[in-house]
């Protein structure tokens, strides 16, 4: 596939499906800058990979996010792709969960997309040109329990997404949505208590108000990583404001 003139960016970069979407954009011969608040991680697994150069970054905080993109531009190159796929999700109740669960799961998921994509978009505007992918999720237009905050900021984030694509089509710039569902990563994991989880997941839950999978498997960070590289990529070149869900049948096409 070929790709946006200039860099691409991804956040969320120090493992599961960012980390792999930054291995096939490598790959593809693309540029990367690898962000992630885990400064440690980011630059352990990229050490020696002369195609990613790794940039700790706390999505969070915008005044960090224009600071960074603004060095990237001036020492790097253009940004031509953006993936957004940093995220955190804090279990509980929404009549339970604490305050702060809540909104440091808006903070990342919800404003450090805000942050990331529009400090990145105003640059692609004066190029007129450019591609944007925010890593949603399923639940985003499917309710889950005990993951309330987790579903809203990820619906909020999609809705962004698409009106910032609106905004941004005049100028040739792309914004796309993937939304997973369930995929092998330290988040997925850390909702399984033993070895049983995945089988759980595939079967679905009455008790939980959860459909299986139909494809009878859980998704790798490279399956999400395949679509969010079309969508990056020329092969999209028509492709602006959709939500391609990647959770094999789960959501039954939603």
């Amino acid at each position: 596939m070929d790709f946006e003139a200039g860099i691409a960016m991804v956040s969320g970069a120090a493992q599961g499906i960012g980390a792999a979407v930054v291995d096939a954009l490598a790959q593809a011969g693309v540029r990367v800058v690898a962000l992630d608040i885990n400064a440690d991680a980011l630059a352990s697994r990229y050490a020696g990979v002369p195609a990613v150069t790794p940039l700790a970054l706390d999505v969070c905080d915008a005044a960090a996010v224009e600071r960074a993109v603004a060095q990237i531009e001036a020492e790097i190159g253009a940004i031509g792709s953006l993936a957004n796929v940093a995220g955190i999700l804090r279990m509980g109740t929404l009549t339970g969960l604490p305050v702060d669960d809540w909104m440091a799961t808006f903070a990342v998921n919800t404003h450090g997309v805000f942050h990331l994509s529009t400090a990145v978009a105003r640059r692609m505007q004066a190029r007129r040109r450019g591609a944007i992918v925010t890593v949603g999720s399923n639940a985003a237009a499917t309710p889950r329990t005990l993951m309330g905050a987790y579903c809203a900021s990820k619906a909020a984030s999609a809705q962004f997404t698409r009106c910032l694509g609106l905004e941004l089509a005049e100028y040739g710039i792309r914004c796309n949505i993937v939304s997973p569902g369930s995929t092998d990563t330290e988040m997925q994991r850390q909702l399984w208590t033993d070895e049983t989880g995945p089988a759980k997941v595939i079967a679905g839950s009455l008790d939980g108000y959860r459909l299986g999978i139909p494809l009878k498997k859980i998704a790798t960070p490279e399956d999400i990583a395949g679509v969010v590289l079309f969508l990056l990529s020329t092969a999209a070149n028509h492709v602006t404001l959709q939500d391609i869900v990647v959770d094999g049948g789960a959501t039954l096409g939603r």
